[in-house]
């Protein structure tokens, strides 16, 4: 979640300042890396306190998206998918379907739900991009990207966390014609749209990066990174990159003009470095750690932290070299984000960590198994307001990991 203050108030006729409230896959940042302060640096011996949990979610893959306003997530019942709205006590104040979901392999939702405000947006396995009221759930608008874009569907079904700037919405259809569409995340309606090169989506969500004066906004398609001007839609660049299933469903990094992606079975990782105008983009080494297959990477401290998918290895890197520093074999594959420091770890055989990256080797703080749910262990963790959001198939569960224990006294709650 993201909240934006304005460091200075000003006050003049007809003018007013107000923050959004924004939640967003990976973090206020897209990068995994969280800004919560006064959490606990070790857990109890069992896990954390367990304030409430839901189990009636469906099959999804999804993360928790919170806000001020309260927590959502999706699930998939039947052949529909569902957004679930709750409050903060884990009190169910809604639920609504968008319409068909993706039921065929690895059925489940694919599309962690982006939220502004009031306003709620996600991306449906068939392609189809809802925009939803907070409040209840009601349909605001919707947009087929298969009839109106020629979005191409892919084996295990469109997948992408949707992105916002202002109020662009970027969506990759990843059509033969367009790859790339601007919408009016108010209205659905189109901005551009870019041709690009004509490789389909490959399960990547988009980042938007301001550089030099542009904004760039990145992506991995089915055969290239890409690389397109976010006002025009301008494919700026490619980069060849390949996986062996046409799998990149790990979000780019991008820190100081240099860009890492990272893929399992087939390229591995790769560091491009992006040219003095954003105009182009080559590469700068490339290396085996790390390469997860779902679990995203994280950057601290002129570092690069992930597991690995090929070599079950968590392992930090050097960030300009892609040499590796040292590693763990414990915890990898898994998904992995980051606060104040400290590495939050979910690994697809259940386990949940908190790792200390110290300068030579890795410190595993604490752990718990995940207790609830069942299927594989795919969903990003989540951190807001002190607590930890963990999804494991159609359970969703909320853990206090405030360091005052005493800051939260609502009662486990089973659904």
């Amino acid at each position: 979640m993201r909240r934006i203050f304005p460091a200075i108030i000003i006050i003049s006729i007809g003018l007013s300042i107000y923050a959004q409230d924004v939640a967003q896959w990976r973090g206020p940042n897209r990068n995994g890396v969280y800004s919560e302060t006064g959490l606990l640096r070790k857990w109890p011996e069992n896990s954390p306190k367990l304030l409430w949990h839901f189990d009636k979610l469906g099959d999804g893959y999804t993360s928790a998206a919170v806000t001020g306003r309260g927590v959502y997530a999706t699930g998939l019942i039947g052949n529909k998918g569902f957004v679930f709205a709750f409050d903060m006590k884990g009190q169910l104040l809604w639920k609504k379907d968008y319409g068909a979901e993706w039921n065929q392999s690895n059925a489940g939702t694919r599309s962690t739900p982006h939220i502004i405000d009031d306003r709620l947006y996600l991306m449906s396995g068939f392609g189809k991009v809802v925009c939803m009221n907070c409040s209840d759930g009601s349909i605001v608008w919707t947009v087929d990207l298969v009839k109106e874009y020629g979005a191409r569907n892919i084996n295990w079904g469109i997948t992408e966390n949707l992105l916002t700037d202002g109020n662009v919405l970027y969506c990759t259809p990843g059509g033969i014609s367009v790859s790339i569409v601007a919408l009016d995340r108010n209205t659905g309606k189109l901005i551009w749209k870019s041709k690009g090169n004509g490789d389909k989506s490959a399960y990547c969500s988009p980042i938007l990066i301001r550089f030099q004066g542009r904004k760039i906004l990145v992506t991995i398609m089915e055969k290239h990174i890409c690389g397109f001007d976010a006002t025009t839609g301008l494919l700026l660049w490619t980069f060849g990159y390949i996986n062996l299933n046409s799998i990149h469903a790990n979000i780019p990094v991008f820190v100081n003009g240099m860009l890492f992606c990272t893929t399992h079975l087939g390229d591995g990782g790769v560091m491009l470095k992006l040219s003095d105008d954003g105009s182009s983009a080559r590469e700068i080494w490339r290396s085996n750690l790390p390469d997860p297959d779902i679990g995203g990477v994280v950057y601290l401290n002129g570092r690069l932290f992930g597991t690995g998918y090929s070599n079950h290895k968590l392992s930090c890197s050097d960030w300009q070299t892609g040499k590796e520093l040292y590693s763990l074999r414990e915890l990898a594959p898994g998904n992995i984000i980051a606060n104040d420091g400290l590495l939050y770890i979910y690994s697809q055989e259940g386990k949940v960590a908190l790792v200390e990256p110290k300068a030579d080797c890795f410190n595993i703080i604490s752990s718990f198994n995940v207790p609830l749910g069942s299927g594989p262990h795919f969903a990003h963790l989540v951190i807001v307001n002190k607590r930890l959001y963990v999804r494991h198939g159609a359970s969703l569960m909320v853990y206090d990991i405030a360091a005052s224990q005493n800051s939260h006294s609502a009662p486990v709650i089973v659904n």
